[in-house]
């Protein structure tokens, strides 16, 4: 399975794939959200882990053009985010599937991921 995890904090991605790539996914990750449907459409990733906020760029925007993309819009996107008021977030159009909130908890990231994976 292949995991898409974006965000600006360098430190953040390569933990998040040095965990997931222990729990046997392949882990592609961006630093920037500038190139994301590039890496999408080239890459067909089965999960996207996506920040909130990169780096002048708003995440919930680039999850909506993920999410309504026709091509696109059945890969499960999780929000990480260091906000902890983002559940309203999963009820408007063009959504994340879950979230996130930063710091996280090792296990709550493989338990997100695995059950995105399975749903």
């Amino acid at each position: 399975m292949k995991i898409l995890a974006v965000d600006d904090d360098r430190d953040i991605v390569e933990v998040i794939k040095i965990i997931l790539e222990d729990e046997g996914y392949e882990v592609s990750t961006l630093t920037s959200g500038i190139d994301v449907l590039k890496v999408v459409a080239s890459m067909r990733p089965d999960l996207i882990l996506l920040d909130v906020m990169l780096g002048g760029m708003d995440g919930r925007d680039i999850c909506r053009q993920i999410k309504t993309h026709k091509l696109f819009k059945n890969i499960p996107v999780v929000m990480i985010s260091a906000s902890h008021n983002l559940q309203n977030l999963l009820k408007q159009p063009g959504s994340p599937n879950d979230f996130i909130s930063k710091p996280f908890d090792i296990d709550r990231l493989v338990k997100t991921v695995k059950a995105q994976l399975v749903a």
